[in-house]
């Protein structure tokens, strides 16, 4: 690493995922003591794709420690859009299930859209149907994507007020840019989203306040771009451990800056086991 001085300060999405874990152990503990139910999440593995192999892994294991209930269904590579629409119908109709999870993204072969759309609204603690995007869009009951609502609970917990802010949201994916930026909203910030086809966008990016990079790219987003004391959200995750920004020369520039690892993933699975407890809660008092 540089030994390029920083001075940003960093924000700790482990630490904070940590205590929100705990919480939420808490909540699912007393949650089974009143009721004689446990909190279930499922997972949902198409293929044997490593990466989300050890995802999935890593979720199950959170979630014991959450004191959830981990129920996982494995479909083989083959698996066809019919075949897991079909899986994600019978979790959606099992009471003893109340969040599900299906590891994305799921292969070539298979409409991923009409499988997310396959979830029931009132189980799906990842955010990823139409129906969670237009309610967490108007501030309605229900459940926001996982990660822009870990990076909400990040700006929250570092006293970042986005109301009059200038938010600059690199990325447009229905998982992250666009919920992420649709929070933001909700919070009173002005938002512009961008992407890798914005015409220069290092103009755009020097503009923001806040900034979230999520487009899925190395060190896409340049240190020397950084408006001078802007709060840097780094939502990417790329091989050898690197974010969507040039870490070492955007701490030089930042007042806040989150690592990566250690910053948003951690908060992601942290945010989807509370909403997994939310859910259970919800089903219960229905």
């Amino acid at each position: 690493m540089s030994t390029t001085p920083a001075t940003a300060r960093l924000m700790d999405g482990s630490g904070l995922a940590r205590r929100l874990v705990e919480e939420t152990a808490a909540r699912a503990a007393d949650l089974t003591r009143r009721t004689g139910t446990r909190p279930c999440l499922a997972t949902v593995l198409v293929g044997a794709d490593p990466a989300s192999v050890t995802y999935v892994k890593m979720k199950r294991a959170r979630c014991e420690k959450a004191g959830i209930r981990s129920r996982h269904v494995e479909l083989p590579a083959t698996t066809t859009t019919a075949e897991l629409v079909a899986t994600l119908e019978n979790l959606s109709n099992d009471p003893e299930v109340h969040g599900i999870l299906l590891q994305h993204p799921v292969g070539p072969g298979i409409d991923e859209r009409a499988a997310f759309e396959a979830i029931a609204p009132e189980k799906d603690v990842d955010g990823v149907t139409f129906s969670s995007f237009a309610t967490m869009s108007f501030g309605l009951p229900g459940f926001v994507s996982c990660t822009p609502g870990g990076i909400m609970r990040l700006l929250d917990a570092y006293g970042v007020d986005p109301a009059g802010k200038r938010a600059v949201v690199v990325g447009r994916s229905a998982i992250l840019g666009k919920p992420a930026g649709m929070l933001l909203l909700a919070r009173n910030a002005t938002v512009t989203y961008c992407h890798s086809h914005t015409a220069d966008l290092s103009a755009a990016v020097r503009e923001a306040d806040i900034l979230v990079a999520a487009v899925g790219r190395p060190r896409f987003i340049k240190g020397e771009d950084i408006k001078p004391g802007a709060v840097v959200i780094d939502a990417g995750y790329n091989p050898g451990n690197v974010g969507d920004v040039d870490f070492e020369t955007a701490a030089t520039r930042a007042s806040l800056i989150n690592p990566v690892p250690g910053g948003v993933g951690p908060m992601t699975i942290a945010v989807l086991l509370a909403q997994t407890v939310d859910a259970a809660e919800r089903g219960l008092s229905r």
